[in-house]
């Protein structure tokens, strides 16, 4: 009996080590932006947390690639089909037949091709594989993916398009892969003269437009507050660039480049008098600003009603008022409950510039956050992986609207947010965030302050923002929530961060984060920014998990 038994677990260990299936280290890389290779099968062992997570495939992703090698000396029959949700959408093709067998004696590469048709969609895409070990014995393996197509990048490649990455590639497929990197060159030298034409011509429209200043508003009103006023200011043009001493230029930049209107303009649109303001306490003081919980009694209103106050204080530099009009207009005339636009402004001529902003109960997200950790009274508020979760969300969700209103945020982070007590959260606008958190920003020798721990590679190296941006932004928001504040990349020197992310090093994941929520994070960490999600499909993933959570509750 025994000697059957063992004879079985022999067998049985015999069989499960029968083929490895993976993805290559250029697969994973430009699916997940990862320097990794990723097992679905090691040594006949199915990998069952990589199998149900779904893989979103961006809109200029046309194959996907898999290895598998055959460990059990025979040929391995195996069966491949794929199902998709909207066959009008989107089709499939495989440069391998759809039964045969896994070959014997080293490692194949097989694609299956995905034909976009011309449609804007996202498609539920499944492929089976089926490998028949013995008779009775065979592995059934799903790989959910969701693929983006574009009506703008549709593609049909035709079947001289499929080529199967064997151990020995052919000369056909090196003449091919030659042939798409000489189109690629002449199209990128095309588009560096188109870049050249146009900085030129940007330049020369700039000189053509001299830049003028804003003028000051005045009133008769005076604010109520026990400190001192500031001798007046004069405000510049949002388009003056600051002086070399200013932190930054303003956060917020058109996609389309169109320019913004004047600021001036903007702030005829909801000017405030100083006596309708009444500062009753500071809620963060920084060097050069603060922010006041106060009240503000509306024209014609009835009662006053509750105002966070963002000013500059009396000794600032006309750079750093000017600096925080600009940033703090960037959400202005924005309507979303993921939000916080600015209300009202003041810049009379005998005062510092302030505005105000809608207050129920909202604090701000950094210092929510560091109050939630343990002390030695307990736990102020323990968060559940659920409520993260809906944070995010939310704030995803406020991110999407931003960018389909073609703004890029490039600044998204825990202090610039804000959550009440029911974690409602809403993104601002980072008016006095150098000043109000500085440990957060660095400068790299160029007089610029930037959340450089929270930037993207592109970003840092640079200086480029976009959607992608974001992005990767957010995934830094998301440890930020999983971890209650703690600083990003403690360890690593500002001045080497470029590097550090440029050799693949990314943030470690978080002691009680899952599997699925750092998945997430590590994707918005991609090293392209094409391969890196869009928010929408951040959204579709969050809340999936959030379904998930929801049902051991």
């Amino acid at each position: 009996m025994w000697a059957l038994l063992v004879a079985g677990l022999l067998f049985a260990a015999k069989v499960q080590a029968s083929f490895n299936l993976f993805l290559s280290q250029a697969e994973v890389r430009k699916l997940m932006g990862l320097k990794a290779e990723l097992f679905y099968v090691r040594a006949g062992v199915v990998n069952e947390y990589a199998m149900k997570f779904i893989v979103p495939v961006p809109a200029q992703v046309h194959k996907l690639h898999f290895t598998w090698e055959n460990l059990a000396g025979r040929p391995l029959p195996y069966t491949v089909f794929a199902d998709i949700s909207d066959p009008v959408v989107l089709s499939t093709s495989f440069n391998i037949s759809d039964t045969g067998d896994i070959p014997v004696g080293g490692i194949q590469t097989w694609a299956m091709a995905m034909h976009c048709g011309p449609y804007d969609a996202e498609v539920d895409l499944t492929l089976h594989i089926n490998v028949s070990l013995t008779r009775r014995n065979v592995t059934s393996l799903e790989f959910k993916r969701k693929k983006i197509c574009l009506k703008d990048q549709s593609h049909y490649p035709g079947p001289e398009e499929v080529s199967v990455a064997a151990s020995g590639s052919s000369s056909g497929g090196q003449i091919f892969y030659a042939a798409v990197g000489c189109a690629c060159a002449f199209i990128a030298a095309i588009c560096v003269l188109l870049l050249a034409y146009y900085v030129r011509d940007k330049k020369a429209r700039r000189h053509r437009e001299p830049l003028q200043e804003s003028r000051g508003l005045g009133s008769a009103c005076s604010v109520e507050r026990g400190t001192g006023i500031g001798p007046a200011q004069t405000f510049l043009s949002p388009e003056t660039p600051p002086p070399p001493s200013a932190a930054s230029v303003s956060t917020y930049r058109r996609l389309d480049d169109r320019s913004n209107r004047d600021l001036y303009e903007r702030i005829q649109e909801c000017p405030v008098q100083r006596c309708r303001v009444r500062l009753l306490s500071v809620e963060i003081e920084g060097t050069y600003g603060r922010v006041y919980r106060g009240s503000y009694h509306e024209e014609g209103a009835s009662k006053p009603r509750d105002v966070l106050v963002k000013t500059a204080a009396e000794h600032a530099s006309q750079a750093q008022m000017a600096l925080l009009l600009r940033e703090g207009f960037s959400l202005h005339g924005l309507s979303h409950p993921a939000l916080l636009p600015v209300c009202g402004v003041s810049i009379e001529e005998r005062g510092a510039p302030f505005l105000l902003y809608p207050h129920t109960g909202y604090k701000n997200m950094k210092r929510f956050l560091l109050r939630c950790k343990l002390t030695s009274e307990g736990p102020t508020r323990a968060l559940t992986t659920q409520e993260v979760v809906e944070m995010a969300l939310q704030v995803a969700k406020g991110v999407q609207y931003l960018h389909r209103k073609r703004l890029v945020h490039r600044d998204i982070a825990a202090r610039n947010c804000v959550v009440d007590d029911e974690l409602r959260v809403q993104i601002t606008d980072n008016a006095l965030a150098r000043d109000l958190f500085p440990q957060d920003y660095y400068c790299l020798g160029d007089n610029e302050n930037r959340p450089i721990k929270w930037l993207a590679i592109e970003s840092l190296l640079n200086k480029s923002f976009s959607t992608a941006s974001d992005v990767w932004s957010f995934g830094v928001l998301l440890w930020e929530l999983t971890t209650l504040a703690q600083q990003p990349y403690v360890e690593v020197d500002p001045f080497e961060m470029a590097n550090y992310l440029r050799d693949g090093y990314r943030l470690a994941q978080p002691v009680n984060c899952p599997d699925e929520l750092f998945a997430v994070m590590a994707y918005c960490w991609a090293m392209s920014p094409d391969e890196r999600p869009t928010f929408s499909q951040l959204i579709v993933c969050l809340q999936e998990f959030h379904t998930q959570l929801t049902k051991y509750v």
